[in-house]
């Protein structure tokens, strides 16, 4: 059970004609309302009557919303709440009465609609399909106060959690704040409109985990990033000159509409990828930092094997790291783990470069596997700092040729993937079941990979597995909210 938070607004009426229209791709089957604020009467004389049109005209409900905002004694700048619902596909079909206990959960512990009192927000619960719903409330109470809802998000993901064991759902686990930020709707209408696999948020992220992984140091991961074609911004810092705290990215595709690029900085395609963070990635274990660059290498076929079987022995070792380090010193087994998901990130741009694939796939999985909460970076040892060095020498071998480069990659694969395995028990203990899922997916894909037979040329056309099935990935869902968009004339929906 997934809730997700919309950003908040003043488009009452946009999002109430949105929530009984069919939706922008025919989503929303038979919208009707399933709870309402306490004292709102009975369902039915709220719901919406046909129009003239036959379709739901709900200007009176709008106008029951909003009465209290037009006797508000000091509105917030947005005054309008969005919330939306959704269980996982494998889920039961729940009753509009188990839907409706939910809503009035949810409202109660977001401080929004407490129970017990009159005088709270008015609000609204939509039911469009089996397994979602949408909350809609004006954030004025009725006896004109303001309603804050403080920390909404994460109260309303602490009360699903709760929800999910109650009614016997899929567990999610609770938020811990590890998950990447996803691109919104209008970026990934755009990269549709543009005709990329990739929205540019995604193929930056890639681009800069990839840069990151294989540089020793700052300098030279800015000369990687500018390499691999990427518009570079850095952040110099106003207290020490010629140092710099921060820095952003941009794609020279990815423009808007006066032509300018649209940067992303560091934080905002990952937690751990913020300058801070990568330089502890890139710290030795006596906490210094180096900032040499490595020049470029001719690896023969022979020495890259050989570069792949040493990778592959690293591997068996960091699995047993982790086994002997869970028990007893937890944030050097993570360490170890982070480290190896580097080594994961490189082989997969050595197989695929920079067209992704199946192992690009399982590299993001087990990067997300291992990672910590709130982008956490856990600080080096001496086997996690060894296993860094490995995966910069993996990137300096060169993209794969061959049957004897093939074999050795294979023979990785299958390592990586019982490692996956060992990290999906660690974290499982640990109780970060997203962490734990994402491991077990990623060590499904490399026994694909593995054991699939077929050559892992770069010319390949191998298809990547589909990520769109269910997993505990973020705490939050991925409904479109219409009411982001800026203001346009009410129109009513169409089909």
């Amino acid at each position: 059970m997934n809730p997700r938070v919309h950003p908040r607004h003043n488009r009452l009426s946009r999002l109430i004609w949105y929530l009984y229209s069919p939706g922008k791709c025919e989503e929303h089957e038979n919208p009707h309302l399933v709870a309402a604020w306490e004292g709102a009467g009975d369902l039915a004389s709220l719901e919406a009557d046909a129009g003239y049109d036959g379709r739901p005209d709900v200007r009176g409900l709008i106008d029951l919303l909003a009465q209290p905002l037009h006797a508000a004694r000091n509105p917030p700048k947005w005054t309008v709440w969005h919330c939306s619902i959704r269980n996982a596909p494998e889920d039961r079909s729940l009753s509009d009465e188990a839907w409706r206990h939910i809503a009035g959960e949810v409202m109660n512990a977001v401080g929004l609609a407490p129970y017990g009192d009159p005088n709270a927000v008015r609000w609204i619960a939509v039911r469009h399909a089996d397994n979602h719903i949408h909350l809609a409330a004006t954030l004025v109470r009725q006896d004109g106060r303001t309603a804050w809802g403080w920390q909404d998000k994460i109260k309303s993901r602490g009360m699903c959690y709760e929800l999910e064991q109650r009614y016997g759902l899929r567990r999610v686990g609770p938020m811990d704040r590890t998950s990447h930020r996803r691109p919104g709707a209008a970026e990934l209408n755009k990269a549709k409109r543009l005709g990329k696999a990739l929205p540019a948020r995604d193929e930056l992220r890639r681009q800069v985990r990839a840069a990151a992984v294989t540089a020793s140091g700052e300098n030279e991961f800015f000369a990687r990033l500018a390499d691999a074609g990427v518009m570079l911004r850095l952040r110099p810092s106003s207290i020490n000159p010629g140092e710099y705290t921060g820095y952003s990215v941009a794609l020279p595709s990815h423009t808007t509409a006066a032509g300018k690029p649209v940067w992303f900085g560091g934080g905002k395609l990952a937690r751990d990828l913020t300058l801070p963070k990568l330089r502890q990635q890139w710290a030795s274990p006596d906490g210094h930092t180096r900032t040499a660059s490595a020049a470029a290498v001719r690896v023969s076929p022979a020495a890259r094997v050989t570069a792949l079987d040493a990778a592959a022995e690293a591997i068996r070792g960091a699995a047993d790291a982790i086994n002997h380090l869970a028990g007893n010193n937890p944030q050097a087994a993570q360490a170890v783990a982070q480290a190896a998901s580097d080594t994961l990130t490189a082989a997969a741009r050595a197989v695929e470069g920079h067209r992704g694939g199946p192992l690009t796939t399982a590299a993001e999985l087990f990067d997300q596997a291992s990672r910590g909460p709130n982008g956490w970076v856990a600080k080096a040892t001496a086997r996690s700092h060894d296993l860094r060095a490995m995966s910069r020498l993996v990137a300096l071998m060169g993209r794969i040729s061959g049957d004897p480069d093939t074999y050795a990659v294979l023979a990785l694969l299958l390592d990586l993937a019982r490692l996956a395995d060992t990290l999906a028990a660690f974290q499982q203990a640990q109780q970060r079941p997203h962490q734990a899922e994402a491991a077990r997916r990623a060590a499904e894909v490399l026994r694909t990979a593995a054991t699939a037979g077929r050559r892992l040329a770069p010319d390949a056309a191998v298809p990547a597995p589909d990520l769109t099935r269910p997993a505990a990935t973020t705490a939050e869902t991925t409904h479109p909210d219409p009411s982001a968009t800026p203001d346009t004339p009410r129109r009513r929906p169409t089909r």
